[in-house]
C-alpha cells in the first residue's frame, strides 16, 4: 500500500511539474522588439535612447554592451559618437554622456524612444521643442546626484553618467509616456542559417587614418568583438568586451553644416549597405521603414540575428585621405 502511495504522489509531482513548465514556456513567447529575444516578462517599458561619448577620452565607456542598439555617426570633423538605445535591460550608468544632434534625435524619435542627452547648441535645443521630442537635457540635472553624477576620475566634459534608474521618475515628471507598446523589428529565429560570404573581419576608415573601427568575428560566440583604434571596445568597470550580433554598415549622405563642423546626416533616404551576421556579410540596401533602418534585399527585408544591433553610418562619399572606406575580408 505504502508503495502504491509513493508512487501516486511522485506521478501527481511530475503533472504538477509539467504543469508549471508549460506555463513558463507560453510566458515566454513574449518577445522584446529591438532584440528579437524571448522573455517571461511582459513588455511595456518604452526604449530609452541615450547619447554616449567616443572621444579618446571618454573610453571606455559605461553601458554600451547593455543596448539593444548602438548608432554610431559622424558628429565633428573626425569624431564620431554613439547612441545607444535601451529596453530589454536597463543597466545602472551609462556614459559619459554628451550632447545633441539633430539626426541622432529624429532617429530616438523614429523608435519611439525617449531621448536623453547632455546639452546641446541653441539652435539644436530650438529644434528639439519644435519637432516635440521627448527629451531629457541633463545640463539641466547636471551633477544632481539623482539623475546625472559627474565622476571625478575623468574631466569635464567626459565625465558625466546617467543613473537609469532615475529616467522613468524624471520622465514622468515631465510629462512623458514611459509605457509605450512599439513595433517589433523582423528577426530569424534561433536555429535559422544566415546568407552571405565569409567575412570574419571589417575595417572602418572614417577619415584617413582616425578614427578606425574594426569588428572582429568569434566563433566561439559567433559575435563581432569591435575595436576603436587599435584598442578592444570593452565596459569600464566589468572589461566585458562589446560583442555584436548584427553589424549594419550603411552609406548616407553627409552634408557640413557650419563653421564648426557640424553635420547633417539623411538617414530617411537609404542607399547601400552591408550586413554581418555570424560570420558572413551579404550587400544589401538600406531603408528607412517607418523610422526603422533595416537591409533590404530583392525588395524584401533581410531580418536580423536575435541579440544585439550596431549601426554604423558611413559617408557615402568619402573624406579625401580615405583610400578603403568599408574594408571586408575572411582572414585565416
Amino acid at each position: 500500500m505504502r508503495k502504491t502511495i509513493i508512487g501516486v504522489s511522485i506521478v501527481l509531482m511530475l503533472i504538477i511539474a509539467g504543469c508549471f513548465k508549460g506555463d513558463d514556456q507560453e510566458e515566454a513567447t513574449n518577445v522584446y522588439p529591438l532584440t528579437g529575444k524571448s522573455t517571461t516578462e511582459q513588455i511595456t517599458n518604452r526604449p530609452v535612447a541615450v547619447m554616449v561619448s567616443n572621444q579618446t577620452q571618454a573610453r571606455p565607456q559605461t553601458g554600451l554592451s547593455e543596448a539593444d542598439i548602438v548608432f554610431e555617426m559622424l558628429t565633428e570633423g573626425n569624431v564620431t559618437r554613439f547612441m545607444a538605445i535601451y529596453q530589454s535591460k536597463q543597466p545602472e550608468v551609462v556614459g559619459p554622456v554628451r550632447s545633441a544632434r539633430e539626426y541622432f534625435f529624429d532617429l530616438a524619435d523614429d523608435y519611439d524612444a525617449l531621448y536623453v542627452y547632455h546639452g546641446a547648441a541653441n539652435f539644436v535645443n530650438d529644434l528639439i521643442k519644435e519637432k516635440e521630442i521627448d527629451y531629457i537635457d541633463g545640463a539641466k540635472y547636471d551633477n544632481d546626484g539623482h539623475l546625472f553624477v559627474r565622476e571625478t576620475f575623468r574631466k569635464n566634459p567626459h565625465n558625466s553618467y546617467l543613473q537609469f534608474d532615475a529616467v522613468s521618475e524624471v520622465a514622468k515628471e515631465k510629462g512623458y509616456e514611459i509605457e509605450k507598446e512599439i513595433a517589433s523589428l523582423e528577426f530569424l529565429e534561433k536555429d535559422d542559417e544566415v546568407d552571405g560570404e565569409d567575412a570574419n573581419y571589417v575595417k572602418i576608415d572614417y577619415y584617413g587614418g582616425t578614427p578606425i573601427v574594426e569588428y572582429k568575428y568569434d566563433e566561439e560566440t559567433k559575435k563581432y568583438m569591435r575595436y576603436g583604434d587599435d584598442e578592444q571596445t570593452i565596459e569600464l568597470e566589468s572589461e566585458k568586451p562589446i560583442a555584436v550580433d548584427n553589424l549594419f554598415v550603411v552609406e548616407a549622405d553627409h552634408e557640413v553644416i557650419d563653421d564648426e563642423q557640424r553635420r547633417d546626416i539623411d538617414t530617411h533616404s537609404g542607399g547601400k549597405g552591408y550586413l554581418f551576421q555570424r560570420g558572413k556579410v551579404q550587400e544589401v540596401d538600406w531603408e528607412n521603414q517607418d523610422g526603422r533602418i533595416v537591409p533590404v534585399k530583392d525588395g524584401e527585408v533581410v531580418p536580423f540575428v536575435q541579440g544585439q544591433t550596431w549601426i554604423n553610418f558611413v559617408q557615402t562619399e568619402p573624406e579625401k585621405d580615405v583610400v578603403e572606406q568599408v574594408q571586408i575580408e575572411n582572414k585565416e
